[in-house]
Parts: structure tokens; C-alpha cells; sequence
């Protein structure tokens, strides 16, 4: 049974947020996660296949598959069974904007994807596909143009060591718990997860944080010193306001729980 609860307010709720998030890069949401208390949302080792670009996000809906280890040989040729197969009909479901997110355990014999499901996720519309776990074909993956991020390569198939048995369900990723329904930001530093009510937060105040580090950064490069800078004095916010008509950022209150 899906445990996604999703409707026509999430979806408003996560358009009008996406394009800000999208300006915030995965360390600082993962440091103002970390103010919020919530410690563990980078998915430790899950790396891009091919380089996004510096400053290019993803944000998107996360859709769970869950795999566990086979017990036994696979069974004979069925197209029928192959169709009702979690990572099958989670597939097919995928809507434009999510994200196809997978926990096969770390386990790197075993390819979840290849260049075929890579198409057939890419022609729904999915943002991308996050995999704890290995893909193959990723030369031609990389070709179809849809972002992965995975732990691994491998030739082999899924079926060699690993069986999906449900979607929309609770999963962990690579440390990271993940409900159907949170919100990932994804970069070439790797994948965040949160609930939608923390990625509002993010969106709200993570693209003044990157605006102002990006001005310590530069200020650090012309000879500035990083007591005075990072963060800034109270002289040196009041200089930030004065060159650019901004208030230094201060770290909002944490949404309640959910």
C-alpha cells in the first residue's frame, strides 16, 4: 500500500518553491538542515554519473522503490510478472518533475537501470533517478541525457542479486531516511532530502545565504580576513547591507514538525 499523501495543494506548494530551492546548493541546505536539527539528509556517496554543472540544481518529488536481496534464482522468462514489478509500475507512474529514488541496499554487482529504463524515466518527465546502489549502461545513460546519481557501476543486471519489492514506501538512502513525498536538491556534491515543509524553509531564506557567502568569498580573495568575514562583524554585515542593499541573513526559526 502507498504510503504517498500528495494533492493538488503539495503540488502548488512545491511549484512555487522549486525555482528558489533550485538556487540553493546542497551544502548550504544541508547546513541549515543541520540548524534545524535534522542531521543526516546528504546521501553519503551517491554521485552524479555526469557533472551537472557548477550551479545547476535539481528539485524534485521523491518517488521510493525498495529492493532487498534475492534468496534464490530468478524465476523463468514471465513478460506479465516482469510488468507488475515495483521499479515497473513505479516507472510508469512517474510524473514530469519527480524524482525515481531507489534503495537497493549500497549493493554494487547489481544494475538498476540501464539506458532503457534511463528512457523510458526521462520520457515521463523525471527530473531524475537517484539509486543507492549501482546502474549499468551508464556510457549510453549519459547519452539518453537523464541525470543519475548512484554509487556505482555495474554490468550485471538487477535480478542477479537483488529483487524490488514495494514503492512509495519509506526507504533509506544511503543513510538518509526518505518518505514518498520529500522534496530532494540535488548538485555535483551529491543529494539532500526533506520534508516539504523544510524545503520551503530552504527556498525562503537559502538564496540569501548563497548571495552573502558569495560576497565573503570575494572579499576573502581580495585579502580579507576570516574573523571579520566568516561571518561577518557586525562592521563588516553593516558594509554587506552598504554595498549591496541586503541584510546579512539571519537563521529563521524551525518549522514545527511534521
Amino acid at each position: 500500500m502507498s504510503d504517498l499523501s500528495w494533492g493538488p495543494a503539495e503540488d502548488a506548494r512545491l511549484a512555487a518553491i522549486r525555482d528558489d530551492l533550485a538556487r540553493v546548493s546542497t551544502a548550504s541546505a544541508c547546513q541549515m538542515l543541520i540548524r534545524h536539527g535534522w542531521r543526516n539528509t546528504h546521501m553519503l556517496g551517491l554521485r552524479p554519473l555526469a557533472p551537472l554543472g557548477l550551479g545547476h540544481r535539481l528539485v524534485g518529488r521523491a518517488r521510493t522503490c525498495r529492493y532487498l536481496t534475492r534468496r534464490g534464482p530468478e524465476g523463468g522468462h514471465d513478460p506479465a510478472a516482469r510488468l507488475r514489478s515495483a521499479e515497473i509500475v513505479l516507472i510508469e507512474a512517474i510524473a514530469p518533475g519527480d524524482i525515481f529514488c531507489v534503495d537497493a541496499l549500497g549493493v554494487r554487482t547489481a544494475g538498476i537501470i540501464g539506458d532503457i529504463l534511463a528512457t523510458r524515466l526521462k520520457a515521463r518527465g523525471a527530473a531524475a533517478a537517484v539509486i543507492h546502489g549501482a546502474v549499468r549502461d551508464a556510457p549510453y545513460i549519459e547519452e539518453v541525457g537523464l541525470p543519475v546519481f548512484a554509487a556505482a557501476t555495474h554490468p550485471a543486471h538487477s535480478g542477479r542479486d537483488l529483487v524490488a519489492v514495494d514503492f512509495d514506501r519509506p526507504i533509506d538512502m544511503a543513510g538518509v531516511q526518505v518518505l514518498p513525498g520529500d522534496i530532494l536538491l540535488a548538485d555535483d556534491e551529491g543529494v539532500v532530502a526533506m520534508p516539504l515543509d523544510l524545503a520551503e524553509d530552504i527556498a525562503a531564506h537559502g538564496p540569501e545565504k548563497e548571495h552573502l557567502e558569495a560576497w565573503i568569498r570575494a572579499k576573502i580573495a581580495a585579502g580579507g580576513s576570516v574573523p571579520d568575514y566568516y561571518p561577518p562583524s557586525p562592521e563588516k554585515a553593516t558594509e554587506y547591507a552598504r554595498e549591496t542593499g541586503r541584510s546579512a541573513p539571519v537563521e529563521s526559526a524551525a518549522p514545527a514538525a511534521r
